[in-house]
């Protein structure tokens, strides 16, 4: 770049990117820098990490906002060459007794397999509902918030069911909706991709929206791996020429006159920012590690120091000879799979993971993505991507003592869903929290979702009153990344809604 940039972007996970983009779009110098020396994207990523010709997504490996996102819709990612697969079913629910209940754009399919024909009927027709209201509901949920004028698309009726909805807990949710265990354990096992419990107030908003978005645009798998998703994003980013440096970690955020002016690189380097300092990174590392205190109120600083963050996230990664011998049909063909036996057993899995405990019986969300891009493998061979969710730390505190006896224990999970599965192992990978964390700096102990999904860290909490609108104390610096409204999931409105904000602030 020939001469200072307007905008600096630091960190270039998916919402620093659309962050980037969105501001390159609107004709503004814009510089991303990312610490990492190889790549951008962050947690969105893809490596051979196994075996020569097995292709691992890092992080996120579904992405069921990503096709509907308004910021990557508005960026034209597939112009980019992001292209999307799909398997037949998007999520299969099976148990070791038998039971499943399955998720997917094909609602006769799904009818027919969600636990009995009365909760099969009732979950066509919830689905069908939500298709309905699906394309006011999504930007009244992901836009900066208050987001009035699409919430005023919805009817009067429709913004009452879904409060009905959102106000209850997931398991409470499943138990009025349903009446088989099978199709029970789906909405609050889809909640557990965040540190959200069966019982927890308010809990079922997020296991209600990924069963509903597993009907409508499906969980689809990218082209190529996670990475194709990033490489999306630094294309569009330069089209509209901004620049995207590697290898260029932030340190600290010079302050001047009570305005972001510049960034300072590990190296000594400073970068001055004209306009505006974006950041996708943990709010804490923003306001306690980039910025100087001083410049900060103290109160917003005593909150990040007790900042709650989310739970852990055990990784495993699998080259396999075969496809997994699922016992359920069904799970042979979902791009993913949840291990989650009961509402009680999820209850049991949820107290032993806040108790510090490593789960006896690991609830697990698994990932078959060579199933829909056979890019993924060596032909007649699969991969498999799994986690759980964990204390940061486990019991002892030292997760090299506890890595390979956990991600055996998940091994015997997945064995008694599908017997014969270690024999068709080739090789794994496996990745504890803090293996997460020294990947991607903003997985703050292996927490995949910006901080706490609760209830009490969402909206104008999150990631701290009054500082919920992407504006930061200081002027000219504005928090982009998932640790911002509205949070966790792989659609980039943090980094859009961040953006746009900066640009009404701007004039431009």
């Amino acid at each position: 770049m020939s001469s200072d940039p307007d905008v600096v972007v630091i960190g270039s996970g998916p919402n620093g990117l659309v962050a980037a983009a969105t501001m390159a779009r609107a004709g503004l110098k814009v510089l991303v820098l990312e610490a990492h020396p190889d790549r951008a994207g962050g947690a969105v990523g893809s490596e051979q990490a196994t075996l020569p010709g097995f292709v691992h997504d890092v992080g996120a490996a579904f992405f069921p906002f990503a096709q509907v996102s308004p910021a990557f819709r508005s960026l034209d990612l597939a112009r980019h060459g992001l292209t999307w697969t799909f398997a037949p079913v998007d999520s299969a629910h099976p148990a070791p007794d038998g039971t499943v209940a399955v998720l997917a754009r094909d609602h006769d399919r799904m009818e027919r397999c969600f636990g009995t024909p009365r909760d099969g009927a009732r979950i066509r027709k919830i689905a069908g509902w939500h298709a309905r209201i699906e394309k006011h509901l999504l930007p009244a949920m992901l836009e900066t918030f208050p987001a009035i004028r699409p919430a005023l698309h919805l009817l009067p009726l429709s913004i009452l069911r879904v409060a009905s909805i959102f106000l209850r807990s997931g398991a409470g949710l499943a138990r009025r909706w349903f009446r088989s265990e099978a199709a029970r354990r789906v909405i609050p096992g889809l909640a557990l991709h965040t540190d959200v419990g069966p019982d927890d107030t308010f809990g079922s908003g997020i296991g209600y929206m990924l069963a509903a978005m597993a009907t409508t645009g499906g969980y689809g798998v990218p082209a190529g791996g996670a990475g194709a998703i990033a490489r999306a994003l630094v294309s569009a980013l330069e089209a509209h020429g901004g620049q995207l440096r590697l290898g260029a970690r932030v340190t600290r955020i010079d302050v001047r006159d009570g305005r972001a002016a510049a960034v300072t690189l590990a190296d000594g380097q400073s970068i001055r920012a004209t306009r505006a300092v974006l950041s996708d990174t943990s709010a804490p590392s923003l306001l306690l590690d980039l910025v100087d205190e001083r410049h900060l109120p103290g109160r917003i600083v005593r909150r990040m120091r007790a900042f709650e963050y989310g739970w852990g996230t055990f990784k495993v990664d699998w080259a396999l000879g075969g496809p997994v011998p699922w016992s359920v049909a069904e799970a042979r063909e979902a791009a993913v799979v949840h291990a989650g036996d009961s509402i009680e057993d999820l209850r049991r899995f949820t107290a032993e993971v806040r108790g510090g405990a490593l789960p006896s019986n690991p609830y697990l969300v698994m990932g078959q993505q060579s199933l829909c891009d056979p890019t993924r493998a060596p032909a007649g061979k699969q991969t498999l991507w799994a986690y759980s969710r964990v204390p940061a730390r486990p019991p002892g505190g030292n997760w090299a003592a506890a890595r390979e006896a956990f991600a055996d224990a998940i091994e015997h999970r997945i064995e008694g869903l599908a017997p014969g599965f270690r024999a068709t192992i080739l090789g794994r990978r496996v990745v504890a929290p803090d293996d997460l964390e020294r990947m991607d700096a903003n997985l703050v102990g292996g927490d995949l979702g910006g901080g706490s999904n609760a209830w009490n860290r969402q909206l104008v909490f999150r990631p701290v009153f009054p500082w919920f609108r992407y504006r930061m104390p200081v002027r000219g610096l504005y928090l982009c990344s998932s640790y911002a409204h509205p949070g966790a999931g792989v659609h980039g409105m943090c980094g859009y809604n961040a953006a746009r904000v900066a640009l009404r602030d701007l004039g431009a």
